[in-house]
């Protein structure tokens, strides 16, 4: 199977990433104790090199310990994961996802009322 331009992170990447996106630079240690859940260092440690690799964090050696800083944002994130998303389960539709989504009642009147204040928002700054 052939990689993907853009790495999709794991469930356990992406609680990582939440840490370093809410705590700004960290080592390791610092990491694992922020996780919601526990895990051993040497985890921890495996899955930032892991990230590295990846291009989603950044690191900097100081007093013989890395520290990880976040390369890409929440949003970047959030962006490639929901074209995968779009392109994988919708055909590439956003309006079927936001129809599943409505059919599923994840978005009620109330919140597409808000969606469509947004989008008129919107409008009105592109003009």
């Amino acid at each position: 199977m052939a990689r993907r331009k853009t790495e999709q992170l794991t469930p356990l990447e992406l609680e990582i990433m939440d840490v370093l996106w809410g705590t700004g630079p960290a080592n390791v240690q610092s990491v694992q104790q922020h996780l919601e859940r526990e895990l051993a260092y040497t985890t921890v440690q495996t899955m930032l090199n892991i990230l590295h690799r990846k291009g989603k964090v950044k690191r900097t050696l100081k007093d013989r310990a890395y520290f990880y800083r976040p390369a890409v944002s929440r949003s970047q994130v959030v962006g490639q994961h929901m074209s995968d998303i779009v392109d994988r389960l919708f055909g590439g539709s956003a309006e079927s996802l936001v129809m599943s989504l409505v059919e599923t009642k994840h978005l009620t009147p109330r919140k597409l009322a808000r969606l469509q204040k947004l989008l008129e928002e919107t409008r009105e700054e592109e003009k």
